[in-house]
């Protein structure tokens, strides 16, 4: 299975285009276009989600709500494109207004300009943004249905805004009904002790940002390789997480605290009972040796602070090479909520990729007898 998006923050729209799905999944577009609100929410997000209110289309794959098992393209439209068409139009446009040359510490607009030789980090930043995710949300949610039809959950919270953590650990359950929370924050203590926290980043002009855990529950073992390291399980969510904007780190399961332990507390001891092999611990965080072992999969990001403020940062203006403030676009203080849908929704993804790829498949029925046979 493959993702391929396209599209720009400003441009007409975004689209996604998923190759290899089996036929006759069902497809609900009100779940993905569900899923595309909750990207949207979330205390600390900007003005922008007000102007646009993303709805997905379905553009090819599907026939009455069914994969046919041909590419599936979906399309999100960015309604704020009335406003920008002037600028972005790819039939010519003004690019002598909106250039953005006072470049962004943290954003890709520098690196982005030096290595596709351009002069207005406009041409990085439109594609660099975060927007893109909206589609990757819409193709995931296709992905999580696929999960679903085997058995298999993906849900997400957020342990931390900036340093506002909650440690305590939360079952599959709990976790979901985080998601009615204004911050996806299980305790409502943590949530208001969260929320005026990022109150006075907003009158500082500043941003923040957090950790988000996300489960996976149901999936059997052995997807994933311990022969070929570039089919490990762990590497691949890895990198599917790290692909995110924002995100500077990934935790599986203990993830840098076992470095601070000694191996009898790390290693998850195993026991036979009742006919199968079974663990009372989870610190591998469901991946041990580069393979799912039938626990949940427990994976831990960072997302860093989003880096355009209102305020703006010391930098260098690309034209005139003379010391001033970065640009402002319209942001956000906070999006971790969005980050988390994010997440879950590649997790979704990747986590489909490594099943097919496993099981191969052209239709569910087929897919599903060959998961059933596992054990």
């Amino acid at each position: 299975m493959k993702l391929t998006t396209a599209g720009e923050s400003h441009g007409r729209a975004l689209t996604a285009i998923i190759e290899g799905l089996p036929s006759n999944l069902e497809i609900d577009v009100h779940e993905i276009n569900r899923y595309l609100a909750l990207r949207q929410g979330g205390y600390g997000r900007g003005a922008r989600q007000k102007i646009e209110s993303d709805k997905a289309e379905i553009l090819s794959g599907v026939r009455d709500r069914k994969t046919l098992g041909s590419p599936v393209c979906i399309c999100v439209e960015n309604k704020d494109y009335k406003n920008w068409e002037e600028y972005m139009s790819p039939y010519g446009a003004d690019v002598s207004a909106r250039r953005l040359t006072k470049v962004r510490p943290g954003h890709a607009d520098l690196s982005g300009v030096l290595k596709y030789d351009q002069t207005d980090a406009r041409n990085i930043l439109e594609r660099a943004s975060a927007r893109e995710t909206a589609v990757r949300v819409a193709a995931g949610t296709v992905a999580r249905m696929f999960l679903r039809a085997l058995g298999v959950e993906v849900e997400g919270y957020v342990r931390s805004v900036e340093q506002i953590c909650d440690d305590r650990e939360y079952t599959f359950d709990e976790i979901r009904a985080a998601k009615s929370s204004e911050l996806f924050m299980p305790d409502p203590a943590f949530t208001e002790a969260a929320k005026k926290r990022l109150d006075e980043i907003r009158d500082a002009k500043d941003t923040a940002g957090g950790v988000i855990e996300v489960r996976v529950k149901g999936l059997k073992s052995g997807f994933g390789s311990c022969m070929t390291y570039a089919d490990k399980l762990d590497a691949h969510l890895a990198c599917a997480v790290m692909s995110v904007q924002a995100i500077k780190g990934v935790e599986i399961g203990l993830g840098f605290e076992a470095a601070r332990c000694a191996g009898s507390r790390v290693h998850d001891e195993i026991f036979y009972k009742d006919g199968a092999f079974v663990r009372k611990t989870n610190n591998a965080g469901g991946i041990e040796g580069g393979m799912s072992n039938g626990e949940e999969i427990v994976i831990r990001a960072a997302m860093k602070p989003i880096p355009t403020l209102m305020r703006g940062l010391d930098t260098v203006d690309l034209e005139t090479k003379e010391a001033c403030r970065a640009a402002t676009e319209r942001s956000d203080v906070c999006a971790i909520c969005a980050c988390d849908v994010i997440l879950e929704s590649v997790v979704c993804f990747a986590l489909a990729e490594k099943i097919l790829e496993r099981l191969g498949g052209d239709n569910m029925r087929d897919v599903k007898a060959r998961y059933d046979l596992l054990p």
